[in-house]
């Protein structure tokens, strides 16, 4: 039978992973501006935040989606560089 610390750790150490991965994902957010413009890069960064603060509402809730977190954060980032890069013509 498992206790309510127990049920309660599994989401816990959940976000801690979820949480480095995110600043993993925040350091290809800061060299980002190796190749994106500045007004899209401060953009980013502000959504990064957000996305950080919504992590760590959900790490107090004790919710199993914070890895989805990082995992948007990065594909997001992909994104934005694919479609500068083809449509805009963004190159380093």
């Amino acid at each position: 039978m498992q206790t309510d610390t127990a049920r309660s750790a599994g989401p816990l150490v959940l976000a801690v992973l979820a949480g480095i991965a995110h600043l993993v994902v925040g350091y290809f957010y800061l060299v980002g501006g190796l190749v994106i413009p500045g007004p899209v890069l401060i953009v980013l960064w502000l959504v990064w935040l957000v996305m950080a603060t919504l992590l760590i509402r959900w790490a107090l809730r004790r919710s199993w989606w914070t890895p989805a977190v990082p995992v948007a954060a990065a594909a997001l980032l992909v994104l934005v560089l694919v479609v500068g890069d083809r449509v805009l013509g963004w190159q380093a």
